[in-house]
């Protein structure tokens, strides 16, 4: 591994505009499930069921049960990978970080320059009278049942999440594009690269003339399309990163 680390440093250390992109691979030693794989959550559940737009809006209530799960019996605090992604934006070696996670963690380790292709949990709206709530208050009163409106009584409240069916959001996707296009280094951290048009990106860094890096813990199947590759956990090997980039 230690080759492997050096080789990623090396590029770190050169680049001038070195951009991360983020799968639920580095939140998980944060305590939040993965998606896929092993274990993942979709082994556990439906996904047109629990996070699909039209599953959403036939029961709302599998929704709220399955962020139930998700986050409320996690520790979801940032955990020594975000720490590491944060202070390497600090020292100015990377200059965004392009994620598929809704979980804030990035934001919560001090990450500044954050585009969520997924969206994120922060705020919450009523699809029928529009009231928008902070996610601390519905989590509140999530711990107990499923939240409802307290302006109008309904049970439609929508995190802003993109589910599936629905579009990602144009203008963070416009800009993750760009930042992508920019990039001279492109380090995937914790993704399984299936979820698309995000899983193209490290297609699009490579063409643009970008080193390209991968951090995860499984393997992929998707190796081959990486200069260099570090099998391992981003908690782990991306604080070394950081450390050596001082």
């Amino acid at each position: 591994m230690d080759k492997f680390i050096d080789e990623a440093v090396n590029y770190l250390q050169e680049a001038e505009h070195a951009v991360v992109f983020t799968g639920s691979g580095i939140s998980a030693e944060s305590g939040i499930s993965t998606f896929r794989g092993e274990d993942g959550l979709w082994e556990r559940y439906n996904p047109e069921e629990v996070a699909s737009i039209y599953g959403f809006r036939k029961n709302p209530a599998a929704f709220w049960h399955f962020a139930r799960d998700l986050f409320l019996k996690s520790t979801a605090f940032p955990n020594p990978g975000h720490e590491a992604l944060a202070q390497l934006e600090k020292m100015d070696v990377i200059k965004a970080v392009i994620t598929q996670n809704i979980d804030m963690l990035h934001q919560k380790a001090g990450s500044q320059n954050v585009l969520e292709l997924h969206g994120s949990l922060d705020k919450v709206d009523c699809l029928n009278c529009t009231r928008e709530f902070n996610w601390d208050h519905i989590a509140s009163v999530l711990e107990k049942d499923c939240p409802v409106c307290e302006s109008c009584g309904s049970k439609m409240l929508k995190p802003r999440i993109v589910f599936f069916g629905e579009a990602l959001p144009a203008g963070t996707l416009k800009k993750a594009r760009e930042e992508t296009e920019k990039s001279d280094v492109f380090l995937v951290v914790g993704s399984s690269l299936e979820v698309y048009p995000a899983a193209g990106f490290p297609d699009i860094a490579r063409y643009s003339g970008a080193k390209t890096i991968l951090i995860n813990k499984d393997i992929t199947g998707l190796e081959d399309m990486f200069h260099t590759v570090i099998k391992g956990k981003a908690g782990e090997v991306l604080p070394r990163l950081a450390e050596a980039c001082i």
